[in-house]
């Protein structure tokens, strides 16, 4: 765990099952090194998760090629915190576009291993926190 700047830096690799469903909010149930599990449906494609929706699609081109525009977009959902899980590949540090779009922002943010973004995740929706989940597959 990292922060920077008013920012909480979480990181996850692979998963195994996380938590019970919650009949009112989106729930991370499992995750792989190539899929995520919320609800009853499996994902394996980039993806936001907040407690009321599941973005697919996010930031396309991979972890590798987020950029300050993919950062910016998680900003729409008001959040108090965002996770970004990585997915296979640990970021041991923040990125640019971290920066440049949390400082604008003032937001707390967490990068780290999916598993771990994933609890989290879990966590603060059960604490009923305006939460937002990008997470990477691969």
């Amino acid at each position: 765990m990292l922060r920077c700047a008013n920012v909480l830096i979480v990181q996850c690799i692979a998963c195994h099952e996380i938590s019970p469903p919650a009949p009112a909010a989106n729930l991370i149930r499992a995750c792989g090194a190539d899929w995520i599990r919320i609800g009853e449906t499996e994902y394996r494609q980039n993806l936001i998760v907040t407690p009321d929706a599941v973005v697919a699609g996010w930031a396309p081109a991979g972890f590798a090629a987020l950029t300050a525009d993919d950062f910016a977009s998680l900003l729409k959902y008001a959040p108090e915190v965002v996770l970004l899980g990585t997915g296979a590949t640990p970021a041991l540090s923040p990125l640019p576009p971290y920066q440049r779009a949390g400082a604008s922002a003032h937001r707390r943010r967490g990068d780290g291993q999916q598993r771990a973004a994933c609890r989290t995740f879990n966590i603060l929706v059960a604490e009923d926190r305006r939460v937002v989940a990008a997470l990477t597959i691969g």
